[in-house]
């Protein structure tokens, strides 16, 4: 087999890579990481040394980190593992577990402290703890750290007892942690329990438990998502977002929003918008250094950031509906009570819709995306036609390694 290219030989700088949340969307990222594999050979390492996710992002992230020395391989297996994805891989949709789901939420109070403590959610997602057992290594990622594919892996979540964003990561030694407002570092070595908190969407999954503290969505209160990785120590940050267009028919007539589309709205806002504002102020601060003396720059430890954003060019609000009857029929019934139906403008499905036709639509249009913007990539990653060169891929024989 041959050895694998390390990405310093391609790129002096450290590039990290950013992955938002959004539930299922997440599918999408996928489909642009496998734009981007076709322009390495297929031993070439992740091209990106630094990684960072948050809830679907997290463990997209997480399972490339995993697999950093082969870069076609992680993505091969994210790919596999999306395009056969359904809902009771995520969370528990059959009519039995959503009724006593359901029931035990509402007869909580009539039972004992111990048994109310238990956390309260609309859905129970703890078939996504099984599925991240199985198909994510862990173990991997401190060999990769120590081999060099990987500097450092960041996975952030929330903190209800502090209402800090938490960046857990696993990196190289040399890295220090680090505390600003509302925000901080916590290294150890990363497991399932900090993705399974990274994706507990507040009210949808229950809040998890890691280090004697309850956590959320990384989303939620997340006021600079590009923070873990410029801390992490890199110089350019490659965004791949999950904030769709929405198409708007020319005539719209005004009615008072329902609960299914504010929901909706407060969950495009939770993984929107942050990402957006920390990219103009990223932006704001790059011109500013621009006036600096290079060697007062120097002296006070300040550097440019370069970023480049990648989101979906399609509104992934109507592929959803084009997939809704593939959702679970107690899940349907149970959204339909909050007024979440096929025609409805609610963005809400989009996120909690795991179904392999689904996901596989979003990595095609995750592909598409991806290279249509090819040009724009490879000179951000500074992909020379000279160091790589194109190579015909032999999945299958890559899936067995």
């Amino acid at each position: 087999m041959e050895k694998p290219t390390s990405n310093c030989q391609i790129n002096p700088h450290k590039i990290g890579l950013l992955l938002s949340g959004g539930g299922a969307r997440g599918a999408y990222q996928v489909g642009v990481l496998k734009a981007i594999a076709t322009f390495y050979p297929r031993n070439h390492a992740i091209p990106f040394p630094i990684l960072c996710g948050t809830s679907a992002g997290a463990i997209n992230s997480t399972a490339l980190g995993c697999y950093a020395a082969s870069f076609h391989l992680g993505v091969k297996k994210l790919d596999w593992i999306w395009r056969n994805m359904r809902t009771h891989h995520i969370y528990h949709s059959d009519l039995g577990h959503v009724s006593n789901h359901m029931f035990g939420n509402m007869t909580k109070w009539m039972r004992s402290s111990l048994e109310a403590n238990k956390p309260t959610s609309l859905l129970d997602n703890s078939p996504l703890r099984h599925l991240i057992n199985k198909y994510v290594p862990f173990e991997r990622l401190e060999r990769n750290i120590n081999n060099g594919s990987l500097h450092a892996l960041a996975v952030t979540a929330s903190s209800y007892q502090t209402g800090n964003s938490v960046s857990f990561y696993q990196g190289n030694s040399a890295i220090k942690d680090w505390k600003r407002s509302k925000r901080e570092s916590l290294r150890g070595v990363l497991h399932t329990e900090h993705l399974m908190a990274s994706a507990a969407l507040p009210l949808v999954f229950p809040a998890i438990e890691v280090r004697q503290s309850f956590y959320g969505d990384g989303s939620i209160h997340q006021l600079s998502p590009l923070s873990p990785a410029i801390h992490l120590g890199a110089d350019k940050v490659l965004c791949i977002g999950l904030d769709s267009p929405h198409d708007q028919p020319e005539y719209v007539m005004m009615k008072h929003p329902s609960a299914s589309s504010i929901a909706g709205h407060l969950l495009d806002s939770v993984f929107s918008d942050t990402l957006d504002s920390d990219i103009e102020r990223i932006q704001r601060v790059n011109e500013t250094l621009s006036l600096i003396d290079p060697t007062l720059k120097e002296s006070h430890n300040l550097r440019k950031i370069d970023t480049l954003v990648i989101n979906p060019s399609i509104d992934i609000n109507k592929i959803a509906q084009r997939h809704f009857q593939e959702v679970p029929w107690p899940i349907r019934r149970l959204m339909a009570s909050i007024g979440v139906t096929k025609d409805s403008d609610s963005s809400l499905m989009s996120y909690l819709l795991f179904e392999k036709g689904y996901c596989g639509e979003l990595i095609d249009a995750g592909y598409a995306d991806g290279m249509a913007q090819q040009e724009k990539i490879k000179e951000f990653l500074n992909i020379q036609p000279t160091t790589i060169r194109q190579k015909h891929i032999n999945y299958d024989r890559l899936y067995t390694q």
